[in-house]
């Protein structure tokens, strides 16, 4: 199994890349995600990989990020859910969109993938919904609760609270507040503190 790639870019022809490593160069299938993220022809890259073998060839598939290949793989073990149409999914939604949309069960979303009809949208949202990694939505919701966390600061500092007072009171707050929530409970903490 080759399991991550590093090396030269050497073409960019979409959904193929090739990359030099040590003089042999690898076909390999990228979403589009990870596409507009590479640089420049000759320029140093790593991709996470994936080898599907078939009986007439070995596709190798890469990706800018761990995440965006465990997602991949989620898909690719789903029923009549090949590996291009798990690239097509990943190339018309970003891996936290695919969990968003899995976690509010939104075929709406998934359907805006070109060549994904409403019943393999709900065959991908029934099946993803046990499969997901607890790890990527942990990961998803320290995310928000930081942008919460940063707009409560932001929201204090143009109050006209200083830097000092406006941290002190946004590292008070519990991690499931949301942005209004958080700027009233940080309002009161300061005004007990003044």
């Amino acid at each position: 199994m080759i399991g991550r790639l590093t090396g030269l870019l050497l073409e960019k022809q979409p959904p193929l890349v090739v990359v030099d490593v040590q003089g042999m160069g690898y076909e390999v299938n990228v979403p589009m995600s990870t596409f507009y993220n590479l640089p420049a022809i000759g320029v140093k890259i790593t991709l996470h990989t994936h080898l599907v073998v078939r009986e007439d060839a070995h596709l190798l598939f890469g990706f800018a990020t761990e995440d965006e290949r465990k997602g991949f793989r989620h898909l690719v073990k789903i029923s009549g859910v090949g590996a291009r149409t798990a690239l097509a999914v990943l190339s018309g939604l970003s891996v936290t969109d695919l969990h968003q949309a899995v976690a509010a069960q939104d075929s709406r979303q998934i359907i805006r993938v070109p060549g994904i009809g409403k019943k393999t949208a709900e065959r991908l949202l029934l099946e993803l919904r046990d499969k997901l990694s607890f790890d990527m939505i942990s990961t998803d919701s320290s995310i928000s609760s930081s942008k919460v966390n940063s707009d409560v600061l932001n929201a204090l500092l143009s109050l006209g609270y200083n830097e000092r007072e406006a941290s002190w009171a946004t590292k008070q707050l519990t991690s499931d507040v949301t942005v209004s929530e958080g700027i009233r409970q940080a309002l009161k903490l300061l005004s007990k503190e003044r």
